[in-house]
């Protein structure tokens, strides 16, 4: 990054090695991108990993909002031009480059700060708002750096997001439970008679397996309608979004495969499964007008 000024350089190159350590699934995806779009991506990325600290720390909940209260105050002064710190330094850069409103940054924030408070979610509507600020969000911000052909490539980001929040939920069922945390709507527990307790005590039993699958139909609805975004995304930018989806997709389907089985392991996807679904997902995605990419 010659033409960078130090303090910028330095800045970024902090963002890339927390994405390189941290990113596991998104890497894969990021390194397609032209250096100056996965600097602003690893940016996102540590912007992201800064707020999810915070509240995954074992400190008490009004440390918590203090915290991202003054992540907020940060942010302000980045879009003012007085940015503190790498990742601000960083992103203070990307958004002079790229057109990303500071409410995104915000909404970010704001859903981040649900889970200091909010552990259970009665409704998909409820759990819905949180994947929109968590995710989908998140994808906006990165579709402002891919850039996009019309308006509804937005549309289609969204869904993507919802439908890899929700595959994330499902994979990691235990490891929220132990935090106190089950996103599983309540109604839907309740249809399918897998209780509170259940979850807790990580009970595999046919009522679980059902309510995973109705989850998994849901994610699959959303990963149907993202698919259109890839012919609307410009061809050098198409892989990441592509590799994304794909990655989560057929983690998704392993997790279906192996019969929903996420209690006392970690369902995921090898680095050599990893590896060639990149090498195919980045493959198709560059022709004119790509296939079904997951």
């Amino acid at each position: 990054m010659p033409s960078l000024p130090p303090d910028v350089q330095e800045a970024y190159r902090h963002c890339w090695q927390t994405a390189r350590r941290r990113a596991r699934n998104f890497y894969y995806a990021f390194v397609t991108l032209t250096p100056e779009r996965r600097r602003a991506i690893y940016t996102a990325y540590a912007f992201c990993r800064l707020c999810d600290d915070v509240v995954d720390e074992d400190l008490p909940a009004e440390e918590k909002v203090l915290r991202l209260r003054e992540i907020r105050e940060a942010l302000a002064r980045a879009y003012a031009g007085n940015p503190e710190g790498p990742v601000f330094t960083a992103l203070a850069h990307t958004v002079r480059r790229y057109p990303i409103p500071q409410t995104y940054w915000e909404e970010v924030v704001n859903g981040v700060a649900m889970d200091i408070g909010i552990t259970r979610y009665p409704t998909f509507e409820a759990l819905r708002e949180y994947c929109y600020r968590v995710a989908s969000v998140v994808g906006l911000i990165c579709m402002e750096v891919f850039g996009y052909r019309h308006p509804s490539a937005r549309d289609h980001a969204v869904a993507l997001g919802l439908a890899m929040q929700l595959t994330n939920i499902l994979r990691d069922v235990e490891e929220d439970a132990r935090r106190g945390r089950i996103y599983l709507p309540q109604e839907d527990m309740a249809r399918f008679g897998y209780g509170e307790r259940d979850v807790l005590a990580g009970v595999y039993n046919e009522a679980f397996v059902a309510l995973m699958g109705f989850e998994a139909q849901r994610a699959y609805g959303y990963f149907a309608q993202a698919l259109p975004l890839l012919p609307l995304v410009p061809w050098r930018s198409r892989a990441c979004p592509a590799i994304l989806g794909g990655i989560y997709y057929r983690l998704l389907r392993k997790m279906e495969g192996e019969g929903f089985r996420v209690f006392g392991r970690r369902i995921a996807l090898s680095g050599r499964e990893k590896a060639a679904l990149m090498v195919g997902l980045w493959c198709r995605s560059m022709l004119p007008f790509p296939a079904r990419a997951w």
